[in-house]
């Protein structure tokens, strides 16, 4: 591809120049997009970056909407990413899980804390079409340790992990639920959970924490990820 003209930037350039005007870096970018800065940089020489245009843009009406974290504003990009297609008209395999819908193919969500507060609505799209593919579920969650009322690391509180938990300077632990070693949750109810919580992920989740006596009532969950799979075999 020929070098961009700097006076009539791409639509991935162009947004990406109002990320950078709201105070975000390039590196910060393009860690958000799960790519290298390499990648970013080209959208302004090379005018590449056509299959970001739609998490782009998605990320900068998050941001004009007051979202500031870049945990979440990772999650959206993740779940508005447009993979690019082979010569043969396949999609091109990419880094990362971003996809579902055939044995062994995954998507995943994340939402920080600026998200959650404004109910993770980007998430409910990964547990809706995980459901509808009839797949399976692993959520990671993170909280203050003293929110949690299990054991760190307990088998009653999450049973077959390997990873237990992990615990951060900031007095808050994280707690994976579901794998697919272990099976992970059925994706339909969970999709039918989401649904009766207005498609809000993260009261979801609360609500199954403390129904299951993981987790205090008035449980503040700081960071959520949601990771949909189609198991490759029958599900144990």
């Amino acid at each position: 591809m020929s070098p961009a003209d700097p006076n009539t930037p791409n639509e991935a350039a162009r947004l990406t120049q109002e990320l950078i005007d709201e105070g975000y870096t390039k590196r910060q970018v393009a860690k958000m997009l799960g790519r290298d800065a390499s990648l970013v940089s080209q959208f302004f020489t090379k005018g590449k970056g056509a299959a970001f245009v739609g998490a782009l843009r998605q990320m900068v009406r998050a941001v004009r909407g007051g979202e500031r974290d870049t945990e979440a504003l990772a999650g959206i990009a993740e779940a508005n990413t447009t993979r690019r297609r082979t010569r043969t008209g396949q999609k091109a395999r990419v880094r990362g899980k971003d996809t579902i819908g055939t044995p062994g193919e995954s998507m995943a969500g994340r939402a920080g804390k600026q998200a959650i507060k404004s109910g993770a609505s980007h998430l409910a799209p990964v547990v809706h079409e995980t459901g509808r593919a009839g797949g399976r579920l692993a959520f990671t969650v993170r909280m203050k340790a003293d929110q949690f009322t299990m054991s760190a690391g307990s088998a009653q509180d999450s049973p077959g992990m390997r990873r237990g938990f992990i615990p951060r300077a900031d007095g808050t632990e994280e707690r994976t639920y579901g794998s697919s070693s272990t099976g992970g949750f059925d994706a339909a109810e969970w999709s039918q959970r989401v649904a009766d919580h207005h498609g809000d992920v993260t009261e979801a989740m609360k609500a199954w924490l403390v129904e299951t006596g993981r987790a205090v009532e008035d449980a503040d969950i700081a960071f959520l990820e949601v990771r949909g799979w189609v198991p490759q075999g029958p599900t144990p």
